[in-house]
């Protein structure tokens, strides 16, 4: 008779997804100790914030400029408590924003930025000067609470404290919640200046996912600092940081299972079942770093909160991707980002605006000779649901062809040294990310008290916690990795640690 092998303990948390939700909350989760189980369905870790290899060439698989690594910062403070091998550059200029009006570079500089806006042809410069220094206050106020992440929910009687002595500063803030960007402008007298709402519009685009007419305020404002808070390019790109993250887990305790899809989570005896493609754990809470309809599916459990939140998502976006190899010796040595505007007069979306991202030189991304840029553009999921099949192809095709045009036309000196190009559309997302319909970027940040109802960590069960670009705080990489950190330390005050198992995984970087 053969004696069933006993299941091993449970584990303290299971993590699904290595997104920077994922990892930020698991970074957290090893550093107190935890014992933590960590899946993703890809072989390589950081998600829509990631770098992956086609045919002998590595590439952003969306997101490509970053914030967070000024010291003090979340990034900074990992890379130096931890000692990780990642190499922040501070690029000048940021972004070189090309219109058929106007060419701005952005610089590290928030008053050199000012100084170039107020020189914009017939720039009303007291006006703009007066809302950027309204601008300024309330983005300085917002951003401290990412610099001290303490200082967001859950926090303790200290941070309760610092909140109070800061209530009259937070009193400018009431004035503009629920209260759309359009509005303000219109009261400083701004809302016709079509080079300033251009940046603007661009700006709010790419970051909290709509236009500056109809933005939250209080977002708008913060995210219009985002290219002076720590921002910058990962040297061989963001995936250096991702592996980093995952191999400082590995190191210490924590068991990684990268190409494992998980399939379903269930409740067992107060516990949670986690099943994958290879394996099925035990463990006491779970945090996912999914999209709430993915979490639906795994669950096999919607609820009301779930749907809710679901149909938020379903008002957001897709993207729509080119990935070249160009021409390493007609382009200049640094990394570089350039964001177009085609015509400033229509939405910021299929092809007319292009995010577009070149690695440097010497990052060795692609065969000798030639380098990797990553294009994107935003798509209207509801548009494209609404089509059948066939349609869906034809529409990413035509915008892919606005976005060839659009890059011959505004950045020829890439447009021209073309040698490979490859295409990808929100099929692309959720087949390799696993994100339902191939949704990215959150929830779109339009006015209105929605977007304050759920400001603190997210237990959508009993133990089982939903993280990302989708739920607390929102947006952005430095975000999800942020509310994955207050997601851990909200989910260890509900739990007793066990004794860490043995440093293991099952899969090592070399190995992928």
């Amino acid at each position: 008779m053969v004696t069933p092998t006993p299941e091993p303990p449970p584990f303290d948390v299971a993590v699904i997804g290595t997104g920077f939700g994922g990892l930020g909350a698991a970074m957290k989760l090893v550093d107190e100790g935890a014992n933590i189980v960590v899946f993703d369905a890809l072989k390589y870790p950081g998600g829509c914030a990631s770098t992956f290899s086609r045919w002998g060439a590595e590439y952003e698989s969306g997101a490509t400029l970053f914030s967070g690594f000024a010291p003090g910062q979340l990034f900074h403070d990992w890379m130096t408590r931890h000692n990780l091998n990642v190499e922040f550059q501070p690029l000048d200029p940021l972004v070189e924003f090309r219109t058929p009006d106007f060419t701005l570079e952005i610089p590290r500089s928030r008053e050199e930025l000012l100084d170039r806006l107020c020189n914009l042809p017939d720039a009303p410069s007291d006006k703009i000067r007066a809302f950027f220094a309204k601008q300024q206050r309330v983005a300085d106020l917002l951003w401290s609470l990412f610099d001290e992440p303490s200082l967001l929910p859950p926090f303790g009687l200290k941070e309760l404290a610092t909140h109070v002595a800061r209530s009259p500063k937070y009193l400018e803030l009431l004035p503009m919640v629920a209260k759309p960007l359009g509005r303000v402008l219109r009261e400083f007298d701004l809302h016709e200046y079509t080079p300033l709402l251009t940046y603007l519009n661009a700006i709010c685009q790419i970051t909290i996912q709509t236009n500056a007419t109809y933005a939250e305020t209080p977002f708008a404002f913060a995210t219009m600092d985002y290219y002076f808070r720590g921002t910058g390019h990962i040297k061989g790109g963001i995936g250096e940081l991702a592996w980093a993250l995952l191999r400082h887990l590995q190191a210490n305790g924590a068991d990684t299972r990268m190409a494992d899809a998980v399939t379903k989570i269930e409740r067992e005896d107060g516990l949670w079942r986690v099943t994958s493609r290879r394996s099925s754990v035990l463990a006491r809470r779970v945090v996912a770093n999914v999209l709430p309809q993915n979490l639906v599916e795994l669950t096999g459990t919607p609820t009301a909160e779930l749907d809710d939140l679901t149909k938020r998502v379903q008002e957001g976006w897709g993207a729509v991707m080119l990935y070249l190899q160009v021409d390493n010796d007609a382009l200049s040595a640094d990394a570089h980002h350039y964001e177009i505007v085609a015509d400033p007069g229509i939405p910021f979306e299929e092809g007319n605006h292009l995010f577009v991202s070149m690695s440097a030189s010497d990052e060795n991304k692609s065969r000798k000779g030639y380098r990797t840029v990553t294009i994107s553009t935003h798509l209207r999921m509801t548009k494209l649901m609404a089509l059948d099949q066939e349609a869906q192809g034809q529409l990413i095709q035509e915008i892919q062809d606005t976005m060839r045009q659009n890059l011959a036309r505004f950045v020829p000196e890439i447009a021209n040294h073309i040698y490979i190009e490859m295409t990808a559309s929100p099929r692309t997302f959720e087949r390799f990310t696993r994100r339902k319909h191939g949704y990215v970027g959150g929830i779109p940040r339009v006015a209105g008290w929605d977007n304050y109802r759920n400001f603190w960590p997210r237990e959508f069960f009993p133990g089982l916690y939903l993280v990302g670009d989708s739920v607390f705080p929102g947006q952005s990489t430095l975000a999800t990795a942020i509310g994955g950190v207050k997601t851990a330390e909200s989910l260890l005050s509900s739990i007793t640690l066990q004794r860490r198992q043995v440093p293991h995984s099952s899969l090592s970087q070399s190995t992928l």
